[in-house]
């Protein structure tokens, strides 16, 4: 069995974003009862002893905030996406930075990000913002996809674990432009049909998690200006892999570019 069974492993490069990225998965390994992996993927062995000094010394911030943690700090030698995606198959979940300026491949640049949310095995959290919030909603972002179902799964027990709220948005089908002619009804009948969809979406959570208070929202603004703006002040940002409706292709195109790099906060993607 890999080493890093349930374990959150932390893809880190020497930058001040990845190390936020440990920080938080510091904080969320402790919340999830497991190990924490911090691993430094390079692609120089004969600077091995400066990657390790780079990992230890995050390793060092890590075990100050959070000192009764289970942690194990590595260095590995290959493509840091590949590296992680591979690890994903065994780990509980795989924290990364949105933007990485390090010595090592630039571990943690935004291609490298999006590559391993969109490949990995396991949920997947791109930090954005500053990852400090303890207070606040979790968002989910809602269609009727199995992606979505995954997310909404995640994101309960997100909600559950921080003891806070869960907002769930979704957005109007005609959130998009659509070309040629139409025959879509008017906007109240999209809206009655939205929120339908979204009750029966909801429907059955309620009984798992009684703790978590869930809030509504039904949008027609674009998914990425309508989750970035819910997620202002929340704790976490979840959305499935792939969607269909008003989060259709959420890891595909623009649509990922948006979440990944304009959400103000930590963005999950999980995988269906």
């Amino acid at each position: 069995m890999p080493r890093e069974k349930q374990s959150v492993v932390a893809g880190v490069d020497g930058s001040e974003p990845s190390a936020r990225a440990a920080l938080w998965a510091t904080a969320e390994a402790g919340r999830l009862g497991v190990p924490l992996r911090l691993l430094l993927v390079g692609d120089d062995p004969a600077r091995e002893s400066q990657a390790e000094e780079t990992v230890q010394e995050i390793a060092d911030r890590c075990r100050l905030a959070m000192p009764t943690l289970e942690l194990v700090a590595e260095v590995d030698f290959g493509h840091p996406a590949e590296e992680l995606v591979r690890r994903s198959d065994a780990a509980r979940l795989i924290v990364v930075g949105s933007h990485g300026h390090g010595a090592f491949h630039d571990a943690l640049l935004g291609s490298i990000s999006a590559a391993v949310a969109t490949h990995a095995k396991c949920p997947v959290v791109v930090m954005r913002g500053a990852g400090t919030a303890t207070t606040g909603p979790v968002i989910v972002g809602v269609d009727d996809s199995p992606g979505s179902k995954a997310a909404l799964h995640y994101a309960f027990d997100a909600a559950n674990r921080r003891r806070s709220d869960l907002v769930a948005v979704q957005a109007l089908p005609d959130a998009h432009f659509i070309p040629g002619p139409s025959t879509h009804p008017d906007r109240d009948e999209l809206q009655e049909r939205a929120e339908a969809h979204l009750a029966e979406q909801l429907a059955g959570w309620a009984a798992d998690y009684p703790d978590v208070a869930v809030r509504k929202a039904i949008t027609n603004e674009h998914p990425v200006q309508a989750l970035c703006e819910a997620a202002q002040h929340a704790q976490l940002l979840v959305v499935g892999h792939r969607g269909h409706g008003g989060f259709a292709g959420l890891l595909l195109g623009s649509v990922a570019r948006g979440v990944l790099h304009h959400a103000p906060c930590p963005v999950a993607v999980i995988r269906t």
